[in-house]
Parts: structure tokens; sequence; C-alpha cells
């Protein structure tokens, strides 16, 4: 009988691709925080908007448009928007799938197609209101 659990348990690690890699506790302390972090800014939570994107969206298009003009305020602040959401959804993903010393620009490019992956499937769900407001 244990054989066969152990079987079935190596049987669905090799479908869902999970390998065998255990993290040591600093990892996954900083993984938890970096996933929280990301938690926070991304569009997943009802309150970020007021309390934490569109505040710091704020201070990011002011500075912006403190040092090049004051008519880069309307396209900066739209702009710093969905960056702190995408930031947030790539936060999760590292804070989930870990990062490897030496990370080459190939896969940051593939982190940050899965965060805007992310925010398509959220932008779709929305759209067709399958997720929707409370009242």
């Amino acid at each position: 009988m244990n054989n066969r659990m152990e079987y079935l348990k190596n049987l669905l690690k090799k479908l869902l691709g999970i390998r065998n890699r255990s993290i040591n506790r600093k990892e996954g302390v900083f993984r938890a925080i970096v996933f929280t972090i990301g938690y926070i800014l991304s569009p997943l939570t009802w309150w970020n908007d007021v309390f934490v994107n569109i505040p710091v969206a704020y201070v990011i298009s002011t500075i912006i448009s403190f040092l090049l003009g004051e008519e880069y305020f309307k396209i900066m602040f739209p702009f710093a928007y969905f960056l702190t959401n995408i930031l947030g959804l790539y936060l999760m993903h590292i804070g989930v799938t870990g990062v490897r010393r030496g990370t080459s620009m190939k896969n940051l490019l593939y982190h940050l197609a899965i965060a805007l992956g992310y925010t398509i499937l959220i932008y779709i769900l929305a759209l067709y209101g399958i997720i929707s407001p409370f009242l």
C-alpha cells in the first residue's frame, strides 16, 4: 500500500512538473515576503487601489512630471498605476517560483510575460462578468 501511494505521488509530481527541490528557511522567508509584497500591489485585492497603487502611481507620476514637465503627469499616472499592478503580479510569481542566481534577460522576459498573461486573464474575466463587484 505504501509503495502504491509513493508511486502515485511521484507520478503526480512528474505530470505536474514538480521537482524535488527543497528550499531552506531563509529562502522560504524571502519568498514569502516577496509574495506578500506582490499580493499587496497586485490587482487581486479589493483594497489595494485606494490605499497602495493609486498613491504610489501618484507619487511616481508627480516626480516624473516635476522632472520632465507637468504635461507628462496625465500620461504617467495611468502608466505608473498599470506598472504597480504588473509589478505585484510579477512579485507574486517570483515568490512562488523563486529567483535563481545568474538570472538571464530571457528568464526575466519570461517572468514578465507570465505577469502580463495574468493581467490579460484578469481583464478578460472582468470583461465577461466572471469577476464582478459585490454590489
